[in-house]
């Protein structure tokens, strides 16, 4: 459906976006996992067509994605991260505008009109101030001005910025509808959670470049290591971790050590050493591997680091 071939986008001296070539297709779920600066908002624009590259291609059902090509783009739909209302409008006033943009008139505006605000749960808001919204609310709306004219694709750019957590269930629950009608979508996030609990393949992108691509599964099999186990980093725990090097990976996290035993290394031997060393069981917690994990893996940072 829809396809970046060796796409590059510099703003200045800054690469943004670093020869990325990726495929979506039909009916995905597909999530764009990155810390703040990795390059989601860079490609999210591009594939709107609010942006040029400098190399590279981007087609939408075999057509070129550019700038100024409506026809592609009226199957686009674009969730931005900063929320594009008029605050000095009613809700149904900036829904008007934005339907009318997407070429609806009279009856199928008025269907899609109601149709949003109950998706959105807004009926009862229709015709109050956008600026009197909570900002569960407003996310809400800007979720559904996408949507008015039924785009084949929605991207969603850091869709639950400042939400609360029962607005931002609301829209995760609401694009799992979506995606089940038909309608593929391209998710960028920086919270692992969303990633896991809503798409079925994830690309993890930093500094411009797709680091890692597949199903959660998919992912979790590049790690080095089946589990990982940790432990304060002190005094006391220091020798343990000075012999756990020669047989695994071992780092300090946030005052707490983690290790991450090569293939075959045995827990029972861990457990075996730590005993030797006067160590209880109860300073140790055992993981299997996480999204977090492969990142730190693969960038040796946080993933919500900037």
């Amino acid at each position: 459906m829809l396809a970046l071939r060796k796409v590059t986008k510099r703003f200045g001296p800054i690469t943004a976006l670093d020869d990325v070539s990726l495929e979506i297709a039909p009916g995905e779920f597909f999530g764009l996992l990155g810390p703040n600066g990795a390059g989601k908002s860079t490609l999210m624009s591009l594939v709107a067509g609010l942006r040029a590259p400098e190399a590279g291609t981007i087609t939408l059902d075999g057509q070129p994605v550019a700038s100024g090509a409506s026809v592609v783009r009226r199957n686009l739909g674009l969730v931005p991260q900063t929320i594009a209302l008029f605050p000095g409008l009613t809700a149904e006033e900036n829904l008007r505008i934005f339907g009318e943009l997407q070429g609806l008139r009279g009856l199928n505006l008025k269907a899609a009109l109601d149709e949003a605000f109950a998706a959105a749960q807004l009926e009862d808001r229709r015709r109050s101030l956008v600026k009197t919204f909570s900002g569960g609310m407003q996310r809400r709306l800007n979720l559904v001005a996408a949507l008015l004219h039924r785009p084949k694709l929605l991207l969603c750019d850091e869709a639950t910025v400042g939400v609360d957590p029962q607005s931002r269930n609301a829209i995760f629950e609401y694009l799992q509808r979506l995606n089940r009608s038909g309608i593929t979508i391209i998710y960028s996030t920086h919270y692992m959670e969303e990633a896991e609990r809503l798409c079925s393949r994830i690309g993890i992108i930093d500094h411009g470049r797709i680091l890692a691509l597949g199903t959660l599964d998919d992912l979790l099999t590049r790690l080095p290591f089946e589990d990982e186990l940790t432990f304060p980093a002190n005094s006391a725990t220091a020798p343990l971790a000075a012999q756990l090097a020669a047989v695994g990976e071992i780092t300090v996290v946030d005052g707490t050590h983690r290790f991450r035993p090569r293939p075959g290394y045995p827990l029972s031997a861990f457990f075996a050493l730590a005993e030797s060393l006067g160590l209880p069981p109860r300073l140790f917690t055992s993981q299997r591997p996480t999204l977090e994990a492969l990142f730190l893996h693969l960038t040796g940072r946080k993933l919500r680091d900037a």
